[in-house]
């Protein structure tokens, strides 16, 4: 195997290109991504699937080079698969076999020897949650537990990449945080880079460290979560306590009252869509003439907190921008 080290992209890729017919899913796409943790984001159509089957070699594409975990694209396929472990979004199991036998035969496709398929079959099994079900046949499995017999599939041979596909779809909220602990297990104590391409916002920021942005096909914003999420602007994060009584033309007045009285000193601030006030060049250090306010219109201040771009305001200038060069 080809060595890498922290320094070393586990994936790069220069110029790619996939079309269908005359439509363009992946155009003139070049990225590296490190080790770590990277989530793969981007709206429906962005080209986040292609991506990851083209990388597999599931898709030829037409144009450019790919290389991952320094294996190149497609002549040294095989050795890519070997070392890559896939979470794909889509069911992916064979009716008719048990859980247990599932993730054992994915175990023996991997090279492994059957007893030893066996015995990490079962270790895997217990790290994905999957108790006496793992004897059941699949097909007989809810959406849950599906996804974490996909999981335990694609780390049963020990790969040194992931590339998780929608990984936390059909989990009820306790078994999301616990896949999302587990995959921060992998990369932490394992030393796992591992790639997600999710949807959902809130699981970039449990668990990444670095942000891939697509949309329509070309990749648009790379960085890490710690630099995106410093804000642009010095300001500070107002959270009040609520005590009045919320209609739909105004969820938040106790928020809105404090908005206008900021406005009448001469204090610039923005009202979050979660009630919560954006004060723009005022820190906490700072922050009597906000103080003040409040106690003018009868609101009480419950948390001030430093200022940070959230993935949303990110993910959303990230397709907007877009939009507006493609118009």
């Amino acid at each position: 195997m080809p060595a890498t080290s922290s320094e070393t992209p586990v994936i790069s890729l220069q110029g790619v290109t996939k079309r269908y017919g005359k439509r363009t899913a992946l155009q003139d796409v070049t990225l590296s991504i490190g080790c770590g943790v990277t989530g793969l984001l981007g709206p429906n159509g962005s080209g986040k699937s292609t991506l990851i089957k083209s990388l597999l070699g599931l898709l030829r594409i037409q144009a450019g080079s790919a290389e991952v975990l320094g294996f190149r694209l497609p002549g040294q396929l095989r050795a890519i698969r070997d070392a890559v472990g896939y979470l794909p979004e889509d069911d992916c199991y064979i009716a008719g076999l048990t859980g247990i036998e599932s993730v054992t035969f994915m175990a023996q496709l991997s090279g492994l020897p059957a007893t030893e398929g066996l015995r990490r079959a079962h270790e895997v099994l217990d790290f994905a949650d999957i108790g006496q079900e793992r004897y059941r046949n699949v097909e007989t499995y809810s959406t849950g537990m599906r996804q974490k017999l996909k999981f335990a599939q694609a780390i049963v041979h020990d790969p040194q990449l992931l590339i998780l596909d929608e990984p936390t779809t059909g989990l009820d909220p306790e078994q999301r945080s616990a896949m999302l602990r587990k995959i921060n297990t992998l990369a932490s104590r394992h030393g796992k880079s591992i790639v997600i391409s999710t949807h959902i916002l809130h699981d970039v920021r449990a668990v990444c460290q670095q942000v891939v942005i697509m949309v329509a096909g070309q990749v648009r914003l790379v960085d890490s979560l710690e630099n995106l999420s410093r804000p642009t602007q010095p300001g500070s994060l107002v959270e009040v306590e609520r005590t009045r009584a919320a209609t739909f033309d105004d969820p938040f007045p106790e928020t809105r009252l404090l908005s206008e009285q900021l406005r009448q000193v001469g204090i610039n601030n923005e009202m979050h869509r979660d009630g919560r006030l954006w004060v723009r060049g005022i820190e906490a250090a700072n922050s009597h003439t906000v103080w003040q306010a409040a106690k003018d219109c009868g609101v009480h201040i419950r948390q001030w907190s430093g200022a940070q771009n959230s993935s949303e305001e990110i993910f959303f200038q990230a397709v907007r921008e877009t939009r507006h060069a493609s118009a």
